[in-house]
């Protein structure tokens, strides 16, 4: 049993890393709407093309996500067990794997951009719009995926305050870029596009720095090692295959929304918006408990990973009510910021209000989730979340059938925020849970 003073100081570890994690998460979503901003004042065509290669480029960073996750699980173990210049070492091969696949990607981006869009539809000034901007922030993913990598690295380390500051300065240096090469020099879409490939570049130059400086304290090799690369990249596989699942889950709700008329599909977005808002809190705590996770397994300390389990589950069981609350509250007010449809706000505030009712349960997902993957046990969550996706499927292409396609009823959008938020989340937490309270997650020593 945790004394009160065990209890307090795992409680301030969490929040120590957890509030500069939420600070990093949230700049990206800035970035976005400083572009739509300063884009939207050129007209419609450019900000709808911003929106198609945005989305495009935003998929293709997500699904590298596995990046930094990776790569924090193999930096805390290590950290754990004393092996500083091992710690330093799993990470530069992460940045470099990073640094590899960004190159092909960009190149890959850069080279089917116009047909890659159009198959999403984009024609004439929009296609043209969409093409250029994703052409030119192409040349700047080799920076996003080193960030991502490097944030990984630092956040092993349990510095998480370094990534936030990296995303400050990159916001700061987005903004007058933009507005330099938009407006006076004239490149429209073009200078936004140049503005998140120098932010991300930077960014990438800050953190490589900063990891350069604890390579060189702790005597680990700056150079590629191609074993350790590989490794890196072999490890990585469960991580995609999580990513993959998810990017499917949401496009199992975005086409389950789809199928109830135009109404539901405006509604979603309001409540979409509001559901990524809330779990940023969830995804920041999750991140705290893959470091202390990771690092109490590489330490080979089986209490204390149990102890900081339990303490990780209940401030994220406590902060998915704060968030449940304060969102239902909110709910009857936040859709009339984004619409001013009666069909539209109704819907999506009832479906904001069940999306707020599943928030306590959801923590427990993202907790969980960030538990296994600090332990080491990527492989089985992959299994999981598969088998989470499994059930969510079916769950929600039946409750849509029984409402009716084409019928923007509540029961239709409820049902469909039912099966995400409260199925596939669910089944998240539950799967996980039982996981957790056995002991084959559990993977001592770095």
């Amino acid at each position: 049993m945790l004394t009160h003073a065990q209890k307090t100081q795992i409680d301030r570890r969490i929040a120590e890393l957890a509030w500069p994690a939420l600070g990093a998460l949230l700049v990206e979503p800035a970035l976005l709407a400083v572009d739509s901003i300063m884009v939207g004042q050129l007209g419609t065509a450019p900000l709808a093309g911003l929106s198609l290669a945005s989305t495009i480029l935003s998929t293709v960073v997500g699904l590298c996500i596995f990046l930094s996750y990776a790569t924090t699980a193999a930096t805390a173990r290590q950290v754990g067990a004393g092996n500083a210049r091992r710690a330093l070492e799993n990470g530069i091969d992460g940045m470099w794997l990073g640094a590899v696949l960004g190159v092909v990607l960009g190149v890959a981006l850069a080279v089917c951009a116009q047909p890659l869009l159009a198959a999403f539809g984009a024609s004439g000034a929009t296609l043209a719009q969409a093409t250029a901007y994703l052409r030119i922030s192409a040349v700047g993913l080799p920076g996003m995926l080193v960030v991502l990598a490097a944030t990984g690295t630092l956040r092993g380390l349990a510095d998480t305050r370094t990534p936030l500051r990296a995303a400050v300065a990159g916001a700061l240096v987005n903004v007058p870029v933009n507005y330099v090469f938009i407006y006076p020099v004239g490149l429209g879409i073009g200078g936004a596009a140049i503005g998140t490939a120098t932010a991300q570049l930077f960014m990438a130059v800050w953190l490589g720095w900063t990891v350069r400086r604890h390579a060189l304290h702790d005597g680990a090799s700056l150079a590629p090692r191609g074993l350790g690369v590989l490794r890196a990249l072999r490890s990585s596989v469960p991580m995609l295959a999580r990513s993959v699942i998810l990017r499917a889950a949401l496009l199992v709700e975005i086409a389950g929304a789809t199928q109830l008329g135009v109404a539901a599909l405006a509604a979603n977005q309001v409540t979409m918006t509001v559901w990524n808002f809330a779990t940023y809190g969830m995804d920041a705590l999750a991140m705290a408990a893959q470091i202390l996770v990771g690092q109490a397994s590489g330490a080979g300390d089986r209490r204390h990973l149990r102890d900081v389990l339990s303490r990780c589950l209940a401030r994220g069981l406590m902060v998915g009510v704060v968030l449940g609350v304060g969102v239902a509250v909110l709910a009857p007010f936040i859709p009339h910021l984004m619409s001013s449809d009666a069909g539209v706000l109704h819907l999506a505030t009832v479906g904001t209000w069940l999306a707020a009712a599943c928030m306590p349960v959801s923590a427990v997902a993202f907790i969980l989730d960030g538990v296994l993957i600090g332990a080491g046990d990527a492989v089985a969550l992959a299994w999981l979340m598969a088998g989470s996706l499994a059930v969510y499927v079916p769950a929600t292409w039946l409750a849509v059938w029984i409402a009716g396609a084409g019928s923007a009823t509540v029961g239709g959008f409820l049902a469909v925020w039912a099966g995400y938020a409260g199925v596939f989340l669910g089944m998240r937490a539950l799967t996980t849970y039982l996981r957790a309270r056995g002991d084959a997650w559990i993977r001592l020593g770095a």
